[in-house]
């Protein structure tokens, strides 16, 4: 069936409600008005307002709620409305959500899922845009995981929902309308934590996540014009992360780009180029390269287009690392 990001989001989510009666829906007018992507558009209709519960504008207050919630054997789903709107949670989420399993010995679990838009592409204004993906991976005690497309966002919301353990999930807004053939009936391809090779290759290993996924897409279909060969992984899971997945197509390509929206300095980008380095020094033929944002607080919505990495920039660091 073809659907867009937001809706297969939705089908995801309506699926875990059907399937749990524990698992309820929590966030800033995703009810009545169905969110401000229309994600949760009918559901409160159809679940009723106990389970897609419209909260107050209290970031702080919806994480706490939901944890107490979690605790008494819940499953609540978060929605955050925009990226920038998380940090007033940030305590609740890495002091008490993050801690709770390894404070308690693995006596308590956290089975808690907070959907996050990040990223940028919208035009929006400041607070709306961001990319924290990095301060969540760098917390013990989460996963993060970011969707590309519409299939994953369907399977990967409903093994979020279904785990013991506290998800991050980050949806690239600027994805929510792109469209794909998804069967709701398949089991999921991948489990939650494998990265997945979307195009091969055999001269450099491309890896994005989240938003970049289709730019990295774009930049190898251009670069196959000029004669080269380049290797897309989606990452999918941002912790952990699939180091595996990536040591083997830098073995056979000698060579890595890493992407992402967020600044580069301090970036998952870092973390992954030092882990392949160590993994992969030997098979390595330039260093691993990193394309992402400036190292400055998001731009004004006419300027996010030089912000955000394009298939110029990436094919530029292609050709740097060629050229090595």
């Amino acid at each position: 069936m073809i659907t867009t990001f937001a809706a297969a989001l939705n089908a995801g989510l309506r699926k875990a409600l059907e399937d749990d009666p524990k698992v309820l829906l929590m966030g800033e007018d995703i009810g009545r008005l169905g969110g401000v992507f229309r994600v949760t558009d009918t559901l409160q209709k159809d679940f009723g307002g106990n389970r897609v519960v419209d909260t107050p504008l209290a970031e702080s207050g919806i994480i706490g709620t939901a944890f107490g919630m979690a605790l008494r054997g819940y499953r609540p789903v978060c929605e955050i409305q925009f990226d920038g709107f998380v940090y007033p949670a940030f305590d609740q989420i890495v002091s008490q959500v993050a801690k709770i399993h390894y404070r308690t010995q693995g006596k308590v679990k956290a089975p808690l899922t907070i959907r996050i838009p990040f990223g940028g592409g919208i035009g929006s204004v400041e607070h709306h845009s961001e990319s924290p993906e990095a301060y969540f991976a760098h917390t013990a005690g989460l996963r993060v995981v970011a969707p590309s497309n519409p299939g994953d966002a369907y399977h990967l919301v409903r093994q979020a929902i279904a785990l013991d353990d506290p998800v991050i999930f980050f949806e690239p807004k600027r994805r929510y309308w792109d469209k794909a053939d998804v069967d709701f009936g398949a089991p999921p391809e991948l489990p939650m934590d494998r990265a997945r090779v979307c195009a091969v290759g055999t001269d450099a290993t491309l890896v994005a996540y989240g938003g970049t996924v289709a730019t990295a897409l774009t930049s190898a279909k251009i670069a196959a014009e000029e004669g080269h060969s380049l290797e897309v992984i989606d990452l999918r899971s941002l912790s952990p992360i699939d180091f595996d997945t990536i040591e083997a197509s830098v073995a056979k390509t000698g060579r890595l780009i890493v992407v992402h929206e967020a600044p580069v300095f301090g970036g998952l980008g870092a973390e992954i180029a030092a882990r392949i380095t160590e993994r992969c020094f030997y098979h390595l033929e330039a260093p691993v390269l990193r394309v992402g944002g400036f190292d400055i607080p998001y731009p004004p919505a006419k300027l996010e287009k030089h912000h955000l990495p394009d298939p110029d920039r990436i094919l530029a660091a292609v050709d740097r690392s060629l050229a090595a």
